[in-house]
């Protein structure tokens, strides 16, 4: 990891979260942390179990929604219809 980024254990665990999630890019990691993809992969091999990181590994590699230059779509995100809105940190009730 690149040694001039110092990160706080909270920050650790939103790039982490960040990493798992399907639509979420490297690239918008990039953006927030300043991390390049080896050095998120480098720091989900520190912070996983090695079994955790080699299913993260092959749940990543090739999938298209984690780069941004292989999805099919330019902008927006996906929302499910059955998501909940937050507001005011509270889940609101349908």
């Amino acid at each position: 990891m690149n040694s001039k980024i110092t990160l706080t254990p909270i920050e650790r665990d939103r790039i982490i979260e960040m990493a798992w999630e399907d639509r979420t890019t490297f690239d918008a990691i990039f953006i927030q942390f300043g991390l390049k993809e080896q050095e998120v992969i480098n720091l989900m091999r520190a912070e996983m179990k090695p079994s955790s990181f080699k299913m993260w590994r092959e749940r990543v590699q090739g999938r298209k929604t984690k780069h941004e230059k292989l999805r099919n779509f330019q902008e927006g995100r996906f929302k499910c219809s059955r998501q909940r809105q937050i507001n005011n940190n509270k889940i609101s009730k349908r």
